[in-house]
């Protein structure tokens, strides 16, 4: 469901809440926080999606790491996850098993174990988990807190969307493909685990990149972190290999559409300060499928962030800053 559509559904509900309930509905964040102690809170998020890719494996170690990365957003580790299956009763049921054969060995790279699920028939497949994750209560990262004056991180390329409808339209060739399964595929684990060793305190903003695409999620951030620009360089921004040349080929999925007309028609939510070729103003609503983090930080702390990624060979892009303001820009530099 695009942001839009979405926006519609939540507004009109009677809202409820808790004492121990950190994080819920009353902001739109990766995942809900409930504190169980003065030590440890439960992060708990659902996600799950028809096939993006063509192997059945592939597919539901892509959809359990996209599932487990709300977890990593919040600062989180991941424990356990269930099942969520639709699944047409017309298909082998050998496919079924290796998706959440993907799925279930995607979760034991942590440490964590599928301990679950429920199955439904439907027309086209789909599948994702609920997973469980564990997180300090104090030490709980929100897409709320960016500051003036933070630096904006990714750590990973853009495009997904593209490739994938290249490759349900037969068009892409095999290397890029392979590129684009692997990100997908690579889990968010290291790259939280070395945020949370720098701290919340250097650390003030963080998400994850999915659906509603680079612009839809850090518009989020900056509506949630209040009296803030966050400028975005189209010049900084990391693409996959093929990702330009499949949107310029047309492979856009329905989500740049629905991204785009959220963020742009009636008041806009990002202001463009960049002539941006057509196949870069596509690629930056693309909605992404198990994108990487993207988070503020501290300007004192960046040397400290940027050194504990490349001691770990973990992939790392500076994309912007943040300035006061009361939204999201993109520029060239």
């Amino acid at each position: 469901m695009g942001p839009a559509d979405l926006e519609q559904v939540l507004l009109p509900l009677k809202k409820y809440s808790h004492p121990n309930l950190i994080v819920g509905l009353e902001v739109s964040d990766d995942a809900a926080v409930y504190q169980l102690g003065p030590e440890q809170a439960i992060v708990q998020t659902v996600d799950f999606f028809p096939p993006v890719v063509d192997d059945p494996y592939m597919y539901g170690a892509i959809a359990a790491a996209n599932s487990m990365s709300d977890v990593y957003a919040m600062g989180g580790e991941v424990i356990m996850g269930i099942n969520v299956v639709g699944f047409p009763e017309d298909l082998p049921r050998s496919i079924l098993s290796l998706i959440l054969q993907g799925g279930a060995d995607k979760m034991a790279e942590v440490g964590a174990v599928v301990a679950g699920g429920h199955t439904v028939t439907d027309k086209e497949p789909k599948y994702g988990l609920a997973v469980t994750g564990l997180v300090h209560p104090k030490k709980v990262l929100t897409k709320g807190g960016a500051r003036s004056g933070d630096i904006l991180y990714l750590t990973k390329p853009l495009g997904i969307g593209v490739i994938t409808t290249a490759g349900k339209r037969d068009v892409v060739d095999a290397e890029t493909l392979a590129t684009a399964i692997a990100s997908m595929a690579r889990l968010n684990h290291n790259a939280a685990k070395l945020i949370r060793q720098v701290g919340v305190e250097a650390v003030h903003s963080c998400t994850d990149i999915t659906g509603f695409g680079i612009l839809g999620h850090a518009s989020e951030m900056a509506r949630q972190s209040q009296a803030v620009d966050l400028v975005l360089s189209m010049a900084r921004l990391p693409f996959l290999p093929g990702a330009r040349k499949y949107a310029q080929m047309g492979c856009l999925p329905g989500g740049v559409s629905r991204n785009r007309a959220f963020l742009q028609e009636g008041t806009p939510k990002v202001r463009f300060l960049v002539q941006a070729e057509t196949d870069l103003e596509d690629l930056v609503f693309d909605p992404e499928t198990s994108g990487g983090l993207f988070f503020a930080v501290d300007p004192n702390r960046t040397a400290e962030i940027e050194a504990a990624f490349k001691t770990a060979s973990e992939p790392l892009w500076q994309v912007g800053q943040v300035r006061p303001g009361t939204g999201l820009v993109l520029v060239d530099e």
